[in-house]
C-alpha cells in the first residue's frame, strides 16, 4: 500500500477538485443537477481514483485505478470546454484551467508506465 497523499499528481488534483468547486458555485443554478454535478464528480474522480488505488493489493490494480482517474480528467477537460463555450466562465479561466488538467493527465500517463514497469520486471 501506498501513502497517496506522497504522489505530487494527487496533490494537485486535490488542489483541482477545490478550485472547481469554487469555479461551479458561481453556474447558473440551473444546471446545479446536470454540469455542475458532472463536472464536480468528474473533478472529484481524479484524486479519488488515484487514492483508492494506492489502497489496492496489487499494482495492476493500482493501473487499472490510474486510467480511471485519467478518463474523468479527460471528462473534465471537455466539460470545461462546454462551459466556456456556454459562456459559464471566462476563457482566461478556462485556460488555466484547461492547462491544469493537462499537466495532471500528464503526471498520471507517466506513473501508469512508471507503475507499469514494476509490474513487467
Amino acid at each position: 500500500m501506498v501513502d497517496y497523499r506522497k504522489y505530487i499528481v494527487w496533490q494537485k488534483s486535490h488542489e483541482l477538485v477545490l478550485a472547481m468547486y469554487k469555479v461551479t458555485a458561481t453556474y447558473p443554478r440551473s444546471e446545479q443537477f446536470n454540469l455542475i454535478s458532472q463536472i464536480n464528480r468528474a473533478c472529484l474522480s481524479i484524486p479519488t481514483n488515484i487514492a483508492e488505488g494506492c489502497g489496492r493489493e496489487t499494482q495492476k490494480e493500482l493501473i487499472r485505478y490510474l486510467y480511471i482517474s485519467s478518463g474523468s480528467a479527460h471528462e473534465l477537460e471537455y466539460l470545461i470546454l462546454v462551459s466556456k463555450d456556454l459562456h459559464f466562465i471566462p476563457e482566461d479561466l478556462y485556460f488555466k484551467l484547461n492547462s491544469d488538467i493537462n499537466e495532471i493527465k500528464k503526471m498520471v500517463a507517466a506513473l501508469i508506465r512508471k507503475v507499469a514497469e514494476t509490474v513487467n520486471r
